[in-house]
């Protein structure tokens, strides 16, 4: 079955950086868009970065840009984000989902992983 298992988050200072991974199983990754998204204590889902099958094509808000990147490596079936320059207001769990529709990085998504904690703190 179709499983996404995100990795890599722990505590980090303000100014810092994490690398968090997604590993897909269970269909052909090569073939989907993926998305990062991220829940604040208390608050609703905010989309982070997309990036559509290929890798050649990626997407941020203007609250990340310039600061993460994501990526992914088709042969490994993983999703990567590297997010630099944290502040405390990227504290989140951050999910990984699979777009629904086989190259398009558009809602909807039908899979999501269980979630990685991010904790931005001195």
């Amino acid at each position: 079955q179709v499983q996404l298992v995100e990795s890599g988050g722990g505590l980090v200072q303000p100014g810092g950086s994490l690398r968090l991974s997604c590993a897909a199983s269970g269909f052909t990754f090569s073939n989907y868009g993926i998305i990062w998204v991220r829940q604040a204590p208390g608050k609703g889902l905010e989309w982070v970065s997309a990036i559509n099958s290929g890798g050649g094509s990626t997407y941020y808000p203007d609250s990340v840009k310039g600061r993460f990147t994501i990526s992914r490596d088709n042969a490994k079936n993983t999703l990567y984000l590297q997010m630099n320059s944290l502040k405390p207001e990227d504290t989140a769990v951050y999910y990984c989902a699979k777009a629904l529709v086989a190259t398009s990085t558009r809602r909807p998504y039908d899979y999501w992983g269980q979630g990685t904690q991010v904790t931005v703190s001195s």
